[in-house]
């Protein structure tokens, strides 16, 4: 399994540093990143968060997917390679 993982439905006012605290509670997080628009630099609702290991990504997929963060419902699973 991946250490990746992606992260749906993010609030439009979620930031990279807010993601990362959300999701360190499940173990070292190595990056979190929230996706924004390159013309507006809006947030485009999703982001990726990587963890130091397998373990840690599976247990954040098992505690973060269909919680709420900042007022939202997550949609968290493994990330997928772009084709």
């Amino acid at each position: 399994m991946s250490n990746k993982l992606f992260v749906g439905g993010l609030s439009w006012g979620t930031q990279s540093h807010g993601l990362q605290t959300a999701f360190e509670e499940y173990g070292t997080v190595t990056d979190a990143v929230v996706i924004t628009d390159r013309d507006t630099g809006r947030s485009r609702g999703f982001g990726f968060v990587t963890f130091d290991n397998a373990e840690d990504a599976q247990a954040a997929i098992a505690g973060m997917d269909q919680q709420e963060l900042d007022g939202r419902t997550l949609n968290v699973n493994v990330a997928r390679d772009r084709r």
